[in-house]
């Protein structure tokens, strides 16, 4: 009976209460909702209302915005001032720069993943394959007549030491940092793969097993990559200070474009530098600066509180690392198989004369003071290299 009786007074007392004292001052009701469906409500800034609205004729068409899902501002405005950075609030960090949502990391990923990862290991392949197919089609391209016997000093000792200096770390670079950047695809996800279709008796333990080393070889990467990085810039700058005299361009270059380096239209003039070889210069300065710099800022983060530059960053390192990557294998090609007599000027420093009348015949009147004839432009049949 006792519980009849509360039940009751219960019931009596929501009945006769009034409905709009009980609710919220700030709360929307049914009304107010289809008010301003109807454009009825407050102009300028608008306040849930408590009492009764306006007439009608005091609000002006159009001053209240259309009411959202969720009260005032819609789900689709709240987000996207969030990920304009509209919406800001006080920082948490001093990267976020006050924004709540940061959403460039999206674009920096999918750059990252769906194009620098995808085809950066194709683009290494291609150069690899173009420079074996300009062995097997022009061979090893030889001095005419054979080596003279008597050489030339060419790049002292310091030059030497710079150049090799460079070559080292910049290799150990390059490698560290491919198996950051390609790891993981090629080793876990190539070849783990490649195990498994291929039908060789794996199981999914061998993916497992590829990660552990995958682990082990990045680590061992991203240790010595951010080790030896301040070395390669040391070595970096002593080989642009010493190598800078003679690598502006100049006039003889532009002939020198225009017959290829001597492949067509017979031969072409040379300094001390061809145009090749101050093209490589100006790659090794402006690329490997802006690779150092970059990295720089990966290594220290609290050199700038810009975390978008940081994103900007990783990419631009990565893509001036695989530039001059590229470059790079052609120039140890040239200067090693693909052409007689090339090595030796950074093995023993002196060049044979007759390399030097060939391929840098202006250098050699420049410091023997002999003048240079080329009465045969073409290359004799048995001057010439075999695949």
């Amino acid at each position: 009976m006792r519980h009849i009786l509360s039940l009751l007074a219960i019931c009596l007392i929501v009945a006769t209460s009034d409905p709009a004292s009980a609710q919220d001052p700030g709360m929307q009701t049914r009304e107010s909702i289809m008010e301003r469906q109807r454009g009825l409500g407050l102009s300028g800034d608008y306040t849930l209302p408590s009492g009764q609205p306006p007439a009608p004729e005091t609000v002006q068409p159009g001053s209240v915005p259309q009411l959202g899902t969720r009260g005032y501002a819609s789900d689709s405005d709240i987000w996207r001032a969030l990920r304009d950075g509209s919406a800001n609030a006080t920082p948490s960090s001093s990267t976020a720069a006050s924004q709540l949502m940061q959403v460039i990391g999206d674009d920096w990923r999918m750059i990252r993943h769906d194009y620098l990862i995808k085809y950066a290991g194709w683009v290494l392949l291609g150069v690899i394959l173009l420079i074996a197919l300009f062995y097997l089609i022009r061979g090893r391209i030889m001095i005419r007549g054979g080596r003279a016997g008597n050489t030339i000093p060419r790049f002292s000792m310091s030059h030497r030491i710079a150049h090799w200096f460079l070559a080292s770390t910049f290799i150990l670079m390059a490698l560290s940092g491919l198996i950051i950047l390609l790891g993981r695809p090629v080793l876990v996800k190539g070849l783990g793969e490649w195990l498994m279709v291929g039908q060789l008796g794996m199981d999914a333990s061998v993916v497992t097993t590829l990660k552990s080393v995958n682990g082990v070889l990045n680590n061992a990467a991203l240790q010595g990559h951010n080790l030896f990085g301040p070395v390669f810039i040391l070595s970096l700058l002593i080989v642009i200070i010493r190598f800078m005299k003679g690598n502006f361009f100049q006039k003889a270059d532009f002939g020198w474009i225009l017959k290829g380096g001597g492949l067509i239209g017979g031969h072409a003039s040379s300094n001390h530098y061809n145009f090749g070889e101050k093209t490589w210069y100006w790659v090794v300065v402006l690329v490997g600066l802006m690779i150092s710099v970059t990295g720089l800022f990966l290594l220290f983060p609290w050199l700038s509180d810009n975390l978008r530059f940081h994103q900007a960053a990783t990419i631009l390192h990565a893509v001036g690392a695989l530039g001059m990557i590229c470059f790079a294998m052609g120039h140890a090609y040239v200067g090693s198989v693909g052409m007689e007599g090339s090595l030796d000027s950074m093995l023993r420093g002196e060049v044979d004369v007759n390399w030097a009348k060939e391929h840098h015949d202006l250098w050699y009147e420049e410091v023997t003071g002999e003048k240079v004839t080329h009465d045969h432009d073409e290359i004799p049949e048995t001057a010439k290299g075999t695949a």
